[in-house]
């Protein structure tokens, strides 16, 4: 069977904001795969990333209030965990929102066909989709490839499903918690649910390659946060896992390489967080003579367009930036430009910025200092603790900081980092000076800043660079 459509969208996850009543008139077929062992519909984000993610970080944050507590003369105790209440809680949200994703698109509404499989091309904008009722071929003026990208596994002797390991796919899902749990990565994804599951009373044990967690952070930031971490897990640094099996007993053993030679660990659940990859491989870009990058991403230029012409690519497939907001923003482009293609738009990835939502909670746009140092770029820099403003002494909040670095003969902001509370929130008011061009001194002289709360720390930070203006 072979099926034209003016759009094919391939990945349901920003893919699936594409198409609204503007779209009423173009015949129209959505693909997916599904994501993660449950085949959920409505991407990564939704299903097994930021949003449940996020949503276990808030429970994990009110899990440690107890540790907080003395300093502040407050006596408060956990007393326990309830583990299925706390997935329960996630999922029972999550799951019918993703499900009524598909019952919507499924329904044939603004005549769009929803197609349940794996899609890869074999000839430009000619797509084979393995459906559960045979093959499908389907045929496009216009394709979108929006199929994100997944957990990326090493290849280590032992290291197979067989083991019985997780993913970020599955984690989550638990059915208990245990007592000990090894996470084998340093970034953003095990950073975070090693400290859900540390909050939650799991004994972590974190083992990474380099000698920092988070290393493509700020140094500071970088050091500070692996300095923190040092105090709360079993972190193994510039270790390398050789080897992974099952005991006797049914846990797990890993083997490791590291500046002492070999050792071991031996765990409950191993949660394997080293990275993701594209999946461009599982459409079979290049069949579908789509360039590509070194490392697998979709080519595309500044408004979302591949090399071949009609396609388009957005999110995690095509860009360097594994964030929900950047495929938002990119999905956004590809839809304009799919609607007014005598008039395209491009993305601006001028200044992205991230959060780490662990403890502490981390958040960054711009230019690190490594990295200005490294482009010969002048600039200035200065930090700010939290325990130098008033709202920070009301939270007895000695390890966080603000960092900004500047221009110093214009002011412009090059880059700012934070670590400590809020840090996601805290950012924002520095990411709009930097899209909208104000610099340090305006920023810091040209507003008022609400005293005493924690945007001071911002303030401050800008008021102590060394700017040399007229």
């Amino acid at each position: 069977m072979e099926q034209h459509f003016d759009l094919v969208i391939i990945g349901s996850g920003s893919g699936n904001s594409i198409v609204d009543e503007r779209f009423a008139d173009w015949k129209v077929a959505f693909v997916e795969k599904g994501i993660g062992p449950l085949d959920s519909y409505g991407g990564t984000c939704l299903n097994v990333g930021c949003i449940p993610t996020k949503m276990f970080v808030h429970t994990a944050d009110i899990a440690r209030a107890p540790e907080h507590g003395a300093a502040l003369g407050v006596d408060l105790a956990l007393r326990g965990v309830d583990w299925p209440a706390v997935r329960d809680r996630v999922f029972g949200r999550i799951d019918p929102i993703a499900q009524g994703g598909e019952r919507y698109r499924a329904s044939g509404h603004d005549k769009v066909t929803l197609y349940r499989g794996t899609a890869r091309f074999i000839g430009e904008r000619r797509l084979i989709v393995a459906t559960v009722e045979g093959p499908v071929t389907l045929t496009a003026d216009r394709v979108v490839v929006a199929t994100g990208s997944r957990p990326v596994v090493p290849d280590v002797p032992g290291l197979d499903e067989s083991l019985g390991f997780h993913t970020s796919d599955s984690v989550m899902r638990l059915e208990a918690l245990p007592r000990r749990m090894t996470v084998l990565g340093s970034g953003f994804v095990a950073t975070e649910l090693a400290h859900v599951f540390s909050s939650l009373g799991v004994e972590i044990t974190l083992i990474a390659r380099g000698d920092l967690l988070l290393r493509h952070e700020d140094a500071d930031v970088a050091r500070r946060f692996t300095e923190l971490a040092q105090d709360r897990w079993d972190v193994r640094l510039n270790r390398k896992l050789v080897r992974a099996d099952r005991n006797p007993d049914g846990t797990l053993r890993l083997d490791l390489e590291g500046p002492r030679g070999a050792e071991s660990v031996d765990t409950d659940e191993l949660l394997v967080a080293v990275g993701r990859r594209p999946n461009s491989d599982l459409v079979d870009a290049a069949a579908g003579g789509l360039d590509l990058h070194p490392d697998g991403r979709i080519a595309v230029d500044a408004h979302q367009a591949t090399s071949v012409p009609g396609v388009w690519a957005l999110g995690d497939v095509s860009s360097p930036w594994q964030l929900k907001h950047v495929a938002n923003r990119e999905a956004r482009v590809v839809q304009h430009n799919l609607l007014h293609p005598d008039a395209l738009r491009a993305t601006d990835h001028r200044h992205v910025p991230h959060a780490v939502f662990s403890s502490p909670k981390i958040a960054a746009v711009g230019l690190t200092e490594q990295e200005a140092r490294a482009s010969g770029r002048p600039y200035v820099t200065a930090t700010h603790e939290y325990s130098g403003i008033a709202y920070g002494w009301a939270m007895e909040d000695a390890p966080g900081f603000a960092k900004v670095l500047a221009d110093p003969a214009t002011g412009e902001i090059l880059g700012a980092h934070i670590i400590g509370p809020e840090a996601p929130t805290l950012i924002q008011p520095l990411v709009q000076a930097m899209a909208f061009g104000v610099d340090a001194r305006a920023m810091a002289t040209g507003q008022y800043w609400i005293h005493p709360a924690m945007p001071e720390l911002i303030e401050n930070a800008l008021l102590a660079l060394p700017l040399d203006l007229a």
